[in-house]
């Protein structure tokens, strides 16, 4: 399949207001490279909870986010990309190893805690609680190429003792740790957090080093600046996983003090939320300047998505349905942008579906790097759809989700994407749900009686997909009460 693509005039909506220089600076001066390594850096960005409608180059007007939508005139914006799972977990695993959360075993967010066994019918899928040292991550196969390796922010992949990500990869590990969330956005970053079902209360400690008044958002890009400084003359691979836009809302008071003047029912979100994209916007051109500084900006790959679709209590998701944890369109398709000067054309826009697992092979293509097919096994190499070089052939892309969670619309459940079709499978109840996504973006329509051949292809591949990978299967819960039979 090639990919669609589009020569955008104008990628972004930059919107109404009169922005002072931005972070990226001035156009860049001229560099004597001639003493500098030619290898391609990469600087990967990760944002946490970040909806597909939350940029301005994704159609938002409330959001103000002018140093990502130019990612998106000096690259590729994909207007089909997903997340490979609705919650934050298993998606990270899916970048860092180049394969499903089903195939991994890795299915559900770090630590769970949150299945009942009185309230659900079904008993949930068994999920390791982390990503496998067995696996050859993208950060391992960046280092054993001779790449100074960085991860900083949200983690979420294991505990401290063996599965942090010095252990993964990584020679540079800042504030990645076990859990999901920091304790508060300003320093020292601590609070307290009390675990669902179980009633105890986890401390959670201070991230990194700073002073009073100093914002997570900030520090991080800080740190990774720091990070390009110090690496300059050496290809490096630098993983930005930022904690926001995640819960707890804590912006900064003069930006939350901006939205909070846009009339409620104007919003998309909520003015705490709207002010955190804003600085992580900011951070990222924090970051895309010192490469412009530096002189390292042609030569270095970003990518930029987010590991979910938006949280429903923060932001609003329209026109796609759902949220966060549910997998409906809302929670699991992302933005995702790709820069890669002299590769690709500045403001394209693809509309070929891609998934979380294809960053790893991309990232090794782009860097001339042999493709590790024993390890990326579900990832595809999006460099054809970059360039407009080559095909890109993919049939499918597929979740599994045999698990419940506290978000709306969300339910366990099997999912399969092929062309514009997307058919549902409950786990729960059996409900098949069918949906012609260029018709009807919204999944408002359940068209599976109407289309019976697609809609039993589909289901067909799908279990057969399940079976190829192992994905674990839900059973019946027999502590549930009232004992219902498992769905046919």
């Amino acid at each position: 399949m090639r990919c669609s693509v589009i020569l955008a005039a104008v990628a972004c909506f930059l919107g109404p207001y009169d922005w002072p220089s931005s972070a990226f600076g001035d156009e860049p001066k001229a560099v004597d490279s001639s003493s500098k390594d030619s290898s391609t850096n990469v600087v990967l960005f990760l944002i946490d909870d970040l909806g597909w409608c939350d940029l301005a180059c994704y159609g938002s007007d409330y959001y103000r986010t002018p140093n990502i939508d130019r990612l998106a005139k000096g690259g590729m914006k994909f207007t089909d990309a997903y997340a490979a799972c609705n919650v934050c977990s298993p998606t990270r695993a899916a970048i860092l190893s180049g394969k499903y959360p089903a195939r991994l075993l890795l299915t559900q967010w770090l630590p769970s805690g949150r299945w009942d066994a009185q309230k659900y019918r079904m008993r949930e899928a068994r999920y390791l609680s982390n990503l496998p040292l067995e696996e050859v991550t993208i950060a391992e196969a960046m280092r054993e190429a001779g790449y100074r390796t960085a991860f900083m922010g949200k983690w979420h992949l294991g505990t401290e003792t063996y599965y942090y990500p010095q252990h993964q990869g990584f020679d540079v590990n800042v504030a990645g740790r076990d859990y999901g969330a920091p304790g508060s956005y300003f320093y020292p970053f601590e609070g307290s957090w009390k675990i669902p079902t179980t009633g105890q209360v986890l401390r959670k400690e201070n991230l990194l080093d700073g002073q009073a008044g100093d914002y997570l958002v900030d520090r991080l890009a800080e740190e990774a600046a720091e990070f390009i400084v110090e690496n300059q003359d050496d290809p490096f691979f630098l993983m930005l996983s930022h904690y926001a836009v995640h819960a707890p809302l804590q912006g900064k008071a003069e930006k939350v003090k901006h939205y909070e003047q846009t009339g409620p029912s104007q919003r998309q979100g909520k003015p705490d939320y709207a002010a955190m994209v804003e600085s992580v916007d900011e951070s990222v051109g924090t970051v895309i300047q010192t490469l412009r500084r530096l002189g390292l900006e042609e030569t270095t790959l970003v990518m930029f998505t987010s590991d979910n679709g938006g949280f429903a209590k923060a932001t609003s998701n329209s026109p796609l349905r759902a949220n966060k944890g549910s997998n409906y369109e809302g929670g699991i398709r992302v933005p995702l942008l790709i820069q890669w000067p002299g590769h690709v054309t500045g403001g394209t826009v693809c509309s070929t579906p891609v998934i979380s697992t294809d960053l790893y092979p991309t990232i090794l293509a782009a860097t001339g790097l042999k493709p590790k097919p024993f390890q990326h096994l579900d990832g595809a190499s999006l460099v054809p759809l970059l360039t407009g070089v080559g095909e890109f052939e993919r049939e499918a892309i597929y979740w599994h989700y045999p698990h419940y969670n506290q978000h709306p619309q969300s339910f366990p459940s099997g999912v399969i994407r092929a062309g514009d079709w997307k058919l549902i499978e409950n786990f729960e109840s059996g409900e098949l749900e069918l949906f012609n996504l260029a018709e009807d973006l919204a999944e408002s329509k359940n068209v599976a009686d109407q289309n019976p051949t697609v809609t039993n292809a589909l289901l067909g591949k799908l279990r057969r997909w399940r079976a190829d990978v192992g994905a674990d299967p839900m059973h019946v819960n027999q502590q549930y009460q009232g004992n219902l039979k498992s769905p046919k």
